[in-house]
């Protein structure tokens, strides 16, 4: 039986192998995506597969995620939230950027496309 952990697993291998089609098959067909860089909320999957395949265009763009930071929460019935950190990272102009960015999601595990609710934001630097 599949664990929130699992999804989060799966999602990122699926980024940095590039594989659109892997990533979308875990979004559920109503889910909400509040993307990382994008002012949009992302309601829909077609909306959600363009924002990916051109975040996926990027040179070089990996995701790693900052372990201690997971935090996984049961819900009810198979329902979880999850939140953390993790850091993207893809070339601009050839040089290799970092971004870190804090995430959640909201996980139905009975679904076979789990992630109903995305929501991820660039950690804003310090004053």
């Amino acid at each position: 039986m599949k664990q929130p952990e699992d999804i989060l697993k799966g999602w990122m291998a699926a980024i940095n192998a590039g594989d659109v089609e892997s990533l979308l098959a875990l979004y559920d067909e109503k889910a909400v995506l509040i993307p990382t860089f994008s002012n949009r909320i992302l309601s829909c999957p077609e909306k959600i597969r363009q924002y990916f395949e051109l975040l996926g265009s990027r040179e070089e763009l990996s995701i790693a995620l900052h372990e201690k930071t997971l935090i996984v929460q049961p819900m009810d019935n198979r329902r979880y939230a999850m939140c953390g950190i993790y850091c993207w990272r893809f070339a601009i102009d050839g040089e290799l950027l970092s971004f870190e960015a804090r995430f959640s999601y909201v996980l139905d595990l009975k679904l076979s496309s789990p992630i109903i609710h995305h929501h991820s934001s660039q950690i804003p630097r310090m004053l």
